[in-house]
């Protein structure tokens, strides 16, 4: 694993940016679609805010997956620097995986509103009661399976363990300050990403959807604070 100080200073750039630009999608998207509150509402009410939103909505969505299948390149960079592989291989490479796997499952979650929604909202435009019920019944099992089980609770606990691995390698080469903030964003993360868990048993997730967005808001900052020291090469070595 050799990683010039040069390159480590454009990885750190690239943290930055990515950090910046997985945002835009997610700020789009909750201006035009209400999301994720719109989440909470009822099928009927999705799919028709859904058609409404049109091609520009869709490809929204598509930005929005593209961005956290980014993430795969950029976990693995991070995990995988020459400093890091000398401080610990097991943390190195955990970061490498648990981070790209976390990629690919919040975008496959996330591709769902792509390639799925739009058939099912076809079938609920079609004026019939029947198919708008059918419509309504499978944007449920599509929003629970696709978006809660694997976007949301795999791929979030995912990034709560690429979070909590990178922050101990960066514990150990003494930036405190950042491996603390990653550290507290990936369990306030952990805790929100039980929302899901607790509708599926009946209670009440508000509190811990709040806990999500304000993980996801840490998240980005720490990602800042990790591509700021990288290309200040402001860390030392194990």
């Amino acid at each position: 694993m050799v990683h010039s100080k040069r390159n480590n200073k454009w990885l750190g750039f690239a943290v930055i940016a990515f950090a910046i630009a997985f945002n835009l999608p997610f700020s789009i998207l909750g201006a035009t679609f209400d999301y994720p509150d719109i989440l909470r509402q009822l099928p009927h009410e999705i799919l028709s805010s859904f058609r409404n939103g049109g091609a520009a909505l869709i490809l929204t969505w598509h930005a929005f997956a593209w961005a956290a299948l980014l993430f795969i390149p950029i976990s693995i960079s991070l995990g995988l620097t020459d400093r890091n592989w000398r401080c610990s291989r097991p943390l190195a490479l955990s970061v490498a995986i648990t981070g790209a796997l976390s990629g690919l499952a919040q975008a496959i979650g996330l591709w769902r509103w792509v390639f799925v929604v739009p058939v099912i909202a076809k079938l609920h435009e079609s004026g019939n009661d029947e198919a708008r019920d059918t419509a309504a019944l499978m944007l449920s099992v599509l929003n629970s399976y696709g978006g809660v089980a694997v976007g949301e609770h795999l791929g979030q606990w995912l990034l709560v363990f690429f979070a909590l691995s990178l922050s101990i390698l960066q514990h150990r080469q003494g930036a405190r300050f950042t491996a603390g903030l990653g550290v507290i964003a990936s369990m306030t993360i952990a805790i929100g990403t039980t929302e899901g868990l607790m509708i599926a048993l009946g209670q009440d997730g508000t509190t811990f959807a709040l806990l999500t967005v304000a993980g996801f808001i840490l998240f980005t900052f720490w990602l800042i604070s990790t591509g700021v020291s990288l290309a200040r090469e402001r860390t030392s070595a194990c």
